[in-house]
């Protein structure tokens, strides 16, 4: 890595993207009911709530870098052709070391998940393996590409259920909404090079509004205070809807980038609502503060 320095290899996780990550395992902590539990017992200083937080999160930054560095390697020949500035084909990064990168970080994925509970190491271990699939499988595939890319998400709300597998087994498909959102981005995004996808762009615009009834459903059905999940799913809309209706009308590969890179970043969005259904306004709030962090590392890193 020292000919061009870390910052190459950098690009390759997708920084941006790995935020939006650990906005899953904070949503899986609501879900779970970690959070309102901490709340309840902060004065006590609960160590070992930190610990699986911490645990998570430094899992879900391998299994998510570990994972996007994968999809570079494995497109290394056709981006020498179609984005010859990514960094493996512009020579900028070793593919050899980016290998070796990858792989280190997917197996610190599935250690640091260890740490939590076993149930958490199997969770961690299969997105892994999805995340791979899909990068040298699954992303060739026109139906099956966009399901395997939602269940790496799925797996990855899953994971921060984990902390609580009592809950986990009762809650689990609550998944299908990450695996909806992100079937509709990766759907989308596959016009990105060439355009002229509108059958696509209309699809994900309806897969979306799914999400959106499916997060109100799951508020009313939570709390008899469902109506603050209203300015977080405002916010939703107001990020994804207004650059999808410009790639629709224009239908060029500028604008279906910026519609799935709002998408992308929007991830926090949907997490925060998700945490506000199940735990309340307050820990969507915090969930909601790692969208300045991505929207920073947006500006410094490539989303897509």
């Amino acid at each position: 890595m020292a000919k061009h320095g870390i910052f190459p290899y950098l690009q390759l996780t997708r920084p941006a993207n790995v935020i939006t990550a650990i906005a899953d395992i904070w949503a899986g902590f609501a879900i779970a009911g970690a959070w309102d539990y901490m709340a309840t017992n902060w004065i006590y200083g609960d160590q070992q709530f930190w610990q699986n937080l911490l645990w998570l999160s430094l899992s879900t930054i391998g299994l998510y870098a570990g994972g996007v560095a994968f999809n570079d390697i494995a497109d290394a020949e056709l981006d020498a052709i179609e984005r010859p500035e990514r960094p493996i084909p512009s020579g900028r990064a070793s593919k050899s070391k980016a290998i070796i990168m990858s792989f280190a970080l997917l197996v610190f994925g599935v250690l640091a998940a260890a740490q939590v509970n076993w149930t958490a190491a199997i969770i961690a271990a299969a997105v892994a393996v999805l995340a791979v699939l899909y990068d040298y499988w699954g992303k060739h595939q026109r139906i099956i590409g966009p399901i395997n890319m939602g269940l790496c998400r799925s797996g990855n709300l899953l994971l921060g259920i984990s902390v609580a597998p009592e809950v986990l087994e009762k809650i689990w498909p609550i998944a299908l909404i990450p695996l909806i959102y992100v079937a509709a981005i990766t759907m989308i995004s596959r016009g990105e090079v060439h355009g002229k996808n509108r059958k696509a762009l209309f699809g994900g615009g309806i897969m979306y509004a799914s999400i959106f009834f499916a997060i109100f459903a799951l508020a009313y059905l939570q709390s008899p205070g469902y109506l603050q999940i209203i300015p977080f799913l405002a916010l939703l809309g107001y990020m994804i809807f207004p650059p999808l209706a410009k790639a629709i009308r224009t239908q060029e590969p500028k604008f279906i980038g910026k519609s799935v890179k709002a998408a992308v970043i929007s991830l926090i969005i949907v997490n925060a609502s998700i945490a506000t259904a199940f735990s309340g306004w307050p820990i969507g709030i915090i969930v909601l503060l790692l969208l300045s962090i991505s929207l920073w590392l947006a500006k410094k890193f490539a989303v897509t």
